[in-house]
């Protein structure tokens, strides 16, 4: 194995990042106490997947803890929760991860228990067919098989009930032309009540390759003790790695795009997204975060100060802004609900706010108090198990290089306003935007 050491601000100890001659990777963290956290993080998701699947990613992750040839299904949860753990699992677009977070137990007895299992899970699926549901007709009212195939539909249907999941999917599809980012992570009804078995079994054999997985253990150990049983557990049997995929990257818009749609609401809803640099471009990622905060993070933020505070007049329910991190590219957006008969108003109020950071640009006492806060929110990553194994998780999977957190505060402090005004230019035109707009119907 190749064996790499990393400086984690915060922690007492290097992280040791071991990588298999099968690509698998293996990364132990030091953190004192009697908690420790055993995760997997797969590179898969929304990403792998194309207009015939989209969704797949998210139902096998339902579909992992339905059992292995060595435990039936619910053992692996029933088992864990009564030592005390936290079981659970997620999915996004670069990734899908699943972690147990539980007291390590006398001996490391739990911990070791806790890695087996989540071992087997990962390795040995049957996705049984009794778990995951005959394949249906949307259409027929009659089936009322409630396995879970059905609960990932209903899951679906209650999300697209929402106004800001409406919103953000309509922003996101049209911010790209051909990436599979612009596909909704959850999935749609019609690919989950068709897709088959085989279908999601390839799948799994296709991406969860020892190259694609990292598993990482965070927790007051004997380091060799828990790399050999690590070692042990994760036996691949020679299983092969997937083909390297590489997606086009979608290009900005050149000028703005609006799209607009009716719902059954009482307010305006409204959204804005950009297009941003990959998340292992790390100093304009902290750029974008710290210009998301000057922004739009809470109540001193420039949007909330002018826009909510100031206004003489109530016109906005809420606007704020957010950076999400990604690997092939991150998003920034600006989110906002307004009153019905002040939509024109509040839009263009908000691109007054837009066009305000280049000819009003940020201040020396803005960039040191989005400083601030970033360094409180990096320090708190570092004071769980759970915490710490989720950065490392990002940095490996989707960032793909753990050690840039090394360098993480010193990048964060070398950071100028000129700095952030010049990512301003590069990523936030009006022009580069894409807006999307929900009102109410008409009577």
């Amino acid at each position: 194995m190749n064996k790499s050491i990393v400086k984690y601000p915060f922690l007492t100890e290097d992280v040791e990042i071991y990588e298999r001659e099968n690509g698998h990777k293996i990364v132990l963290a030091h953190k004192e106490g009697d908690i420790a956290n055993v995760s997997t993080w797969v590179k898969t998701g929304s990403i792998n997947e194309d207009d015939n699947n989209n969704g797949i990613s998210h139902f096998l992750e339902h579909l992992m803890f339905k059992g292995t040839n060595k435990h039936p299904a619910g053992y692996f949860d029933k088992t864990l929760e009564s030592k005390g753990a936290i079981v659970n699992a997620a999915t996004w677009k670069d990734y899908t991860f699943y972690y147990v977070t539980l007291p390590k137990g006398e001996n490391n007895k739990d911990l070791n228990l806790a890695i087996e299992l989540h071992a087997d899970m990962m390795l040995d699926p049957i996705l049984p067919e009794e778990e995951i549901g005959a394949p249906f007709d949307l259409n027929d009212t009659t089936v009322t098989d409630k396995r879970e195939r059905h609960v990932v539909i209903e899951e679906i249907r209650m999300r697209k009930d929402q106004n800001w999941t409406k919103i953000y999917n309509a922003c996101n599809y049209n911010m790209y032309t051909k990436h599979p980012y612009k596909r909704d992570v959850i999935g749609t009804p019609e690919i989950i009540s068709r897709v088959t078995r085989d279908d999601i079994m390839n799948y799994y054999k296709t991406f969860y390759s020892p190259e694609n997985m990292t598993t990482i253990i965070v927790g007051d150990f004997d380091k060799d003790e828990i790399l050999k049983k690590v070692e042990k557990e994760f036996d691949f049997k020679g299983r092969k790695n997937s083909p390297k995929r590489i997606n086009e990257i979608d290009e900005p818009v050149k000028q703005q795009k609006v799209i607009s749609d009716t719902a059954h609401v009482n307010t305006v809803y409204f959204m804005y997204g950009w297009l941003g640099p990959k998340a292992c471009n790390i100093k304009e990622t902290i750029c974008l975060d710290m210009i998301s905060i000057i922004l739009g993070d809470g109540i001193s933020s420039r949007l909330y100060q002018n826009l909510i505070e100031k206004q003489t007049e109530p016109i906005f329910n809420m606007v704020n802004s957010e950076h999400y991190q990604f690997k092939d590219g991150n998003n920034f957006f600006i989110q906002a609900n307004c009153k019905p008969d002040k939509k024109d108003l509040a839009i263009e109020l908000v691109e007054k706010e837009l066009k305000n950071l280049t000819d009003k640009p940020i201040s020396e006492a803005e960039l040191q108090k989005a400083k601030k806060k970033i360094k409180s929110r990096f320090a708190f990553s570092a004071e769980t198990v759970s915490e710490i194994g989720e950065t490392i998780g990002y940095y490996m999977t989707v960032c793909e290089d753990l050690k840039l957190i090394e360098e993480y505060l010193k990048d964060l402090d070398d950071i100028t306003v000129d700095d952030l005004n010049k990512t301003i230019r590069t990523y936030l035109g009006i022009n580069n935007s894409v807006l999307s707009i929900l009102v109410p119907e008409k009577n």
